[in-house]
């Protein structure tokens, strides 16, 4: 007789919400405050993974001392973000995870999610109501609607088009935050703060630049106003956000005992950097592990170029050597002997931060992306790579051309990108590549076909990105189109082990 099979099936959980709150297991970190007594006092346009993983956990800690900073976020172009917590009271688990477990947490900071696309005429309201003294941003580069070369608005960008010509309707983050501002000046009532928290040079500076240009298009005295009246603080912000899978979902499940729709799963290092200008005021951020800075700008190209340049070379040179995961590549010697010589010697002697210990900070990074419990894809890094290549990669490659230092470990991040874009990996199958020139760089890889320096020659003519400098330079050009030979010829795995020496 054959015996019975059983099949082991998971009871159905009831849905992460205010109501079960109350019954998470113990030794999962809830909400220490009332949420009922909850006050919003910041409103966050992008309401994305990273967001909910960093500014997020930085508000949840001060809220029990300070409960009218609490945030409404706003999802610009998709409802996910809304469809997944507004069943859940807006409540989210975030789970630490280090080589000693998963380690989960309740987030309550966040009070509402709206949907731009359905909902803007409720959140530009709630924008300009007095109460909402900051508005952040998390809206990635390609949100700025800018030139990425230059950090000015992009005026012929399609959503500033659409702007201008209906600014009571916006669809662009700045004219969501232009549209407010009016609001305020017919209205008497003072300017909030717009904090950006996006990887962009000088992100305060170049998203004063961007707003500002926006409002002086629509209308020169609205302009004034902004330059005069409307503060945009710098920021630099840090941590390891991988995406989250259906396998993330049940381990969180099996850990709170309550099913959550998008649970955030990160690491445990967290940094925040903060130019302190807030005339509307501003939550104590210091006391909860943010760093108050007269100059965000040192600590912000330090994260560019240390982390940020780092990440993409090992995202864009693992993917092709077959690692899906960062930590995988960081498994091979040969990637780690190639990062660890980027950062020490073609990086950190373009930062002058007296005071500050850089290797340090590159051994702190190393250890990081080596962190084999955090699944960080290295697809999901290689995204919008047209638009992060300029902040990562080329600003520390134009220093050092400058300077007549080499830059050969830089190079090779930006000849794995071109040999990314392409779309087709070394084993001939198709890379999914997630960028907004996705499309036009493709079309200029199947005109070069199978030849890397026709390859090089059509893409750094992309203005946009390599600016009209780098493609003049005989050192850039002779370099990168070397290394894109050997990725074609040798493979990305045998490059990485030649150039690291």
């Amino acid at each position: 007789m054959v015996p019975p099979v059983f099949i082991e099936e998971r009871l159905p959980m009831p849905r992460l919400s205010s109501r079960s709150l109350a019954n998470v297991p113990a030794g999962v970190i809830t909400p220490a405050y009332d949420r009922g007594g909850l006050k919003a006092g910041i409103v966050h346009l992008g309401i994305g993974a990273f967001h909910r993983a960093h500014m997020a956990v930085y508000i949840d800690d001060l809220l029990a001392a300070h409960p009218d900073w609490a945030i409404v976020g706003a999802s610009l172009r998709r409802p996910d973000t809304k469809e997944a917590l507004v069943p859940q009271d807006g409540l989210y688990t975030i789970a630490i995870r280090d080589a000693s477990g998963t380690h989960p947490r309740v987030i309550g900071s966040i009070l509402s999610v709206l949907d731009a696309n359905t909902e803007r005429d409720k959140l530009i309201a709630l924008m300009a109501s007095p109460e909402i003294r900051i508005v952040s941003l998390t809206v990635t580069e390609k949100g700025y609607c800018h030139d990425p070369a230059t950090g000015e608005l992009h005026a012929g960008h399609p959503d500033i088009v659409h702007d201008l010509a209906n600014p009571q309707s916006p669809k662009s983050a700045p004219g969501l935050i232009v549209e407010a501002l009016a609001r305020r000046r017919v209205a008497a009532q003072p300017a909030f703060t717009v904090m950006s928290c996006d990887n962009l040079p000088s992100n305060g500076k170049t998203t004063r630049r961007i707003v500002s240009r926006f409002a002086a298009l629509r209308d020169e005295a609205l302009g004034r106003w902004v330059e005069e009246s409307v503060a945009f603080p710098s920021t630099m912000v840090d941590r390891i956000v991988p995406a989250t899978t259906d396998a993330d979902r049940e381990t969180i499940a099996g850990l709170i005992g309550a099913d959550d729709a998008w649970p955030i799963m990160t690491e445990p290092f967290t940094q925040w950097v903060i130019e302190d200008h807030f005339p509307a005021g501003r939550p104590p951020f210091e006391t909860v592990g943010a760093q108050m800075v007269a100059d965000v700008e040192p600590f912000e190209l330090m994260k560019l170029r240390m982390l940020n340049g780092s990440h993409s070379t090992l995202a864009y040179l693992g993917y092709l050597a077959g690692h899906q995961h960062v930590a995988d590549a960081m498994g091979d010697p040969a990637f780690v002997k190639l990062i660890h010589g980027l950062m020490s010697e073609e990086v950190i002697p373009t930062l002058h931060m007296p005071g500050t210990d850089l290797p340090a900070y590159r051994d702190e990074l190393l250890a990081r992306f080596a962190n084999p419990a955090l699944k960080h894809r290295t697809w999901q890094i290689a995204m919008d790579g047209s638009q992060k290549l300029p902040q990562r990669l080329l600003g520390t490659i134009r220093d050092r051309l400058k300077a007549g230092q080499t830059i050969t470990r830089l190079a090779l991040g930006v000849a794995a990108w071109m040999r990314y874009v392409t779309g087709i990996d070394e084993k001939g199958e198709t890379i999914d590549v997630k960028d907004p020139m996705a499309t036009r760089l493709m079309a200029i890889a199947a005109n070069a076909g199978d030849d890397p320096e026709r390859l090089f020659d059509g893409l750094v003519e992309v203005t946009e990105i390599f600016g009209r400098d780098l493609s003049e330079n005989g050192t850039f050009r002779d370099v990168v189109s070397a290394h894109l030979v050997s990725l074609f010829d040798e493979g990305a795995a045998e490059t990485v082990k030649k150039v690291a020496g």
